[in-house]
């Protein structure tokens, strides 16, 4: 009896899903898929960064059908598996597997050592992104130099105006065409909401993280902005929307307010919870990444970060604090005040009216 290896749908270890499902054997296989390419994409990174690389699944299943896409990440949860052939979290026998396979196109689009390393010994005939030389991470050719100088000077950076997407479809010798991100809602999860259906909701993410602390809005200007949405949208549902570390101030603003707040969640169910909302403000955090892969109206505030980073489909729009910041990429105020509290409750009120 024949095996095909090359099949798409071939395991090795198990039963493939046609034979499960229907008792196919490969000689005879209607259902048999000759794999077109093998891609490895390694991209380790937080889990918004990992969700908004997903769209290179789209164009490589665009432009090879039947390729079959290995993607290693330290946060395999978040990928949809029903769009991503496998799925591998980073450890010792991911790592293996890698170094002893053959791909057909390998891209690294990590500046960490350990990812540059693995790209440099895979056996790979086209190879994109950061590799490790002369015990640094560079990049491995001319495509990945404008992503590469972004990040390595603040005023390349800051006159930049590419979008991240852009950017690495440009290391891949792509250009990005609207290909959109890749997640699973979990409405299969069977999560229940007690959310009434008749009305639309507004969610405000409203923490920012750890890192990027000068993102912070305060709970003052949160409850200003609850009571400006609810009198210009007083038939919409403003839900408060964070995890565990944003949990004391939301129940002070919904004390304050009167905003609905559910509590904190599992990703899953942060993720189906955002999903359903019409339109979500945040700041950029791995909320905002969620509620575009979910396609979700934004309204995004930001001050640190270059603006044209941020590619919101024609989703929405971001809104900056009147006052410039100083603070590009810092985790800190050179004020000691963030420039945050510059942006008024009203501008963002008036920005989601013209987008709910």
């Amino acid at each position: 009896m024949n095996y095909k290896a090359d099949c798409l749908f071939f395991k090795g270890h198990i039963p493939c899903k046609p034979h499960k499902q229907f008792g196919y054997h490969c000689d005879d296989c209607p259902a048999y898929e000759k794999v077109s390419k093998r891609i490895l994409i390694i991209k380790l990174g937080a889990i918004g960064d990992v969700i908004r690389t997903t769209p290179l699944v789209v164009k490589y299943k665009a432009l090879y059908p039947n390729c079959k896409i290995t993607w290693l990440t330290w946060t395999p949860d978040i990928l949809p598996s029903s769009q991503i052939d496998e799925i591998l979290k980073w450890d010792h026998n991911s790592i293996m597997y890698a170094q002893n396979a053959s791909w057909d196109i390998a891209i690294n689009l990590d500046k960490e050592k350990e990812a540059g390393a693995l790209l440099k010994v895979v056996d790979a005939k086209e190879k994109f992104g950061f590799v490790l030389k002369d015990n640094e991470i560079q990049p491995i050719n001319e495509l990945a130099l404008h992503k590469f100088l972004t990040g390595m000077f603040d005023d390349i950076s800051q006159a930049n105006t590419k979008s991240y997407l852009k950017e690495i479809f440009e290391i891949c010798g792509f250009e990005h065409q609207g290909e959109p991100y890749l997640m699973d809602t979990h409405d299969d999860k069977g999560y229940h909401w007690n959310l009434p259906k008749d009305k639309k909701i507004i969610g405000m993410n409203t923490g920012c993280g750890g890192r990027w602390t000068t993102r912070l809005w305060s709970i003052d200007k949160w409850v200003e902005l609850v009571a400006l949405v609810k009198l210009q949208h007083p038939d919409a549902i403003v839900l408060l929307l964070g995890g565990e570390a944003e949990d004391a101030r939301n129940k002070e603003i919904q004390k304050r307010s009167g905003a609905l707040y559910p509590g904190y969640y599992s990703l899953f169910e942060f993720i189906n919870l955002v999903n359903q909302c019409h339109l979500i403000i945040t700041q950029v955090t791995m909320g905002m990444h969620i509620t575009l892969a979910l396609g979700k109206k934004i309204i995004l505030m930001n001050n640190i970060f270059n603006p044209y980073e941020f590619d919101l489909f024609n989703k929405g729009e971001i809104v900056m604090p009147d006052k410039i910041c100083k603070c590009f990429y810092r985790g800190s105020c050179v004020d000691g005040i963030s420039c945050m509290e510059e942006l008024p409750a009203l501008k963002i009120a008036d920005a989601v009216g013209r987008h709910f």
